[in-house]
C-alpha cells in the first residue's frame, strides 16, 4: 500500500475519488503544480465503486515486464517509489516520488484525436532535508491526451511532463523530477526480486468483495545519482522502495485510513506492514504484512502477528492534525522488535491531499543481534478524526 498499501496509501496510495472528481477539472490543462484547495478525504476518494471497471476479486498470475505497465481495465492504480540517501559526508536526505492513474471510464469509445483523454494522472514529489530540517512537497495533475502523461510497460515508463520513472527495474530505473528549488536524478536498481504482497499479490483490505487490489513490492533498489536543493546539487547514493497497486475500489465504508510501514533493515531484510484504522477506532482484521529475507524470499504476516505500539505524537502546527509520530513495531515469531522515528517531524504534504508521509530510521533487534535501518511511513484519515483537513490517499 504506502501505500496500505502507499499499503497503497497509502497509499497505497487509490486515488479513486480524487483523480476521478479533479479530472473534469484540470481535463484540458497541461502538467502544472496545483495548489492545495480543493481537498478529498481519504474514506470519499477510496470507497469509490466505479461501475464498468474490473474488481479484484482473486489471486491471479503476475507478469513481468507487462506488471510493471499500467492496468486499464481497474480504474486506479500507482507507482510509489520513496527512499533514504546520503551524501559521501553523511549529510541525510529522504525522497518521495509517485505516480496515480484513474480511468475517467470504462471501455471508453475509441476516437482518432490525439487530444483524447482516457486517463487523468496525478504526481507527488517530495524531498526531506535532515540537515537543513527542511520538508518540501509539490504535485501534479495532468490528462493523458497527446502524450502529456502515460504509461507504458516495455520499455517501462511512467510520466506527468518531465517527471518521470523509467527502465527496466533490474538494470536501473531512471527517476527524474524538478520543480522550484528541488529536483532529483537517479537510477534505482532492484537487487531482490518482486514481493508479490497478501495471498500471491492479492491484498485484501476488507471482507466486502473487491475491497482489494494487486500489490507487488520492490523492497530494496540500490539507488545513485544527484539531488538538488535550493540552488546545490548533491552526489548521494542509498536505498529506494517501489510499491506498485491497482485496483477499482479499496476502502470500505467503516474504514477511514492507514498507517503504512516500509522498513530497510542494515541485516539485508526489509518489512512491510500496514493497518487499516476503523472510524471506531478498532484495526481492520486483514491488515498485513511481509518480511523479507536478504535472499529475498518473503513472508506473509497476518495482522495479529504484527504488534505496533504508538510512543509518541506530533501536532502539525499548519493543520492541527495530531499523528503518531514514534512507535515500536514487533513481529515476534520472527524475533523483530524494532524502534522507528522520523528524521524530521513535520513531513506533513500539503497538497491536493493533506497526509503525512515521511524518511525514519531505525533501532532494534533481529534475531537476537542488533539492527539498524532506514525507511518510510505514512499515515492518512488522520485530519478526517480530527475535524482538520481532509486526508490523502495512496
Amino acid at each position: 500500500m504506502r501505500h496500505p498499501s502507499r499499503q497503497w496509501l497509502v497509499g497505497a496510495a487509490l486515488m479513486l475519488g480524487l483523480i476521478a472528481l479533479l479530472g473534469s477539472v484540470w481535463l484540458l490543462r497541461p502538467a502544472r503544480a496545483v495548489p492545495a484547495q480543493a481537498r478529498l478525504s481519504v474514506s470519499q476518494a477510496l470507497s469509490d465503486q466505479s461501475a464498468g471497471f474490473a474488481r479484484v476479486t482473486a489471486p491471479r498470475p503476475f507478469s513481468f515486464p507487462a506488471d510493471h505497465g499500467p492496468h486499464p481495465e481497474y480504474k486506479t492504480e500507482w507507482w510509489y517509489y520513496t527512499g533514504n540517501l546520503d551524501t559521501v559526508d553523511g549529510r541525510h536526505f529522504g525522497f518521495q516520488l509517485t505516480f496515480f492513474r484513474s480511468g475517467l471510464r470504462a471501455n471508453p469509445t475509441e476516437r482518432p484525436s490525439r487530444w483524447a483523454t482516457r486517463n487523468v494522472y496525478m504526481a507527488h514529489f517530495a524531498l526531506t532535508d535532515v540537515a537543513g530540517a527542511r520538508f518540501f512537497a509539490v504535485d501534479r495533475f495532468s490528462r493523458d491526451g497527446a502524450g502529456l502523461a502515460g504509461a507504458q510497460a516495455d520499455p517501462f515508463r511512467v510520466w506527468i511532463g518531465d517527471w518521470q520513472a523509467g527502465g527496466d527495474p533490474a538494470e536501473g530505473t531512471r527517476l527524474r523530477a524538478a520543480q522550484g528549488d528541488i529536483a532529483i536524478d537517479l537510477v534505482a536498481r532492484s537487487d531482490k526480486p518482486p514481493v508479490l504482497q497478501g495471498d500471491r499479490g492479492y491484498s485484501r483490505k476488507s471482507v466486502e468483495p473487491g475491497a482489494a487490489s494487486y500489490y507487488y513490492s520492490l523492497t530494496r533498489m540500490v539507488t545513485r545519482g544527484t539531488l538538488s536543493l535550493a540552488g546545490t546539487t548533491f552526489d548521494v547514493s542509498g536505498l529506494a522502495w517501489l510499491d506498485r497497486e491497482w485496483s477499482t475500489s479499496v476502502l470500505a465504508r467503516d474504514q477511514v485510513g492507514w498507517d503504512w510501514f516500509a522498513l530497510q533493515l542494515a541485516d539485508g531484510s526489509e518489512l512491510m506492514a500496514f493497518q487499516i484504522r476503523l472510524r471506531n477506532g478498532a484495526i481492520e482484521p486483514l491488515s498485513h504484512g511481509a518480511l523479507v529475507a536478504p535472499d529475498g524470499r518473503s513472508i506473509t504476516l497476518r495482522r495479529e502477528q504484527i504488534q505496533i505500539a504508538v510512543l509518541d505524537h506530533w501536532t502539525s502546527p499548519h493543520t492541527g492534525t495530531r499523528y503518531p509520530s514514534r512507535w515500536r513495531l514487533r513481529v515476534p515469531e520472527q524475533q523483530l522488535d524494532l524502534t522507528i522515528e522520523p528524521w524530521l517531524k513535520d513531513q506533513e504534504l500539503r497538497v491536493s491531499f493533506v497526509y503525512w508521509e515521511g524518511a525514519v530510521r531505525i533501532q532494534g533487534t533481529h534475531a537476537g543481534r542488533p539492527v539498524s535501518g532506514v525507511g518510510y511511513v505514512e499515515l492518512t484519515g488522520y485530519g478526517e478524526l480530527s475535524g482538520s483537513a481532509p486526508q490523502s490517499v495512496r
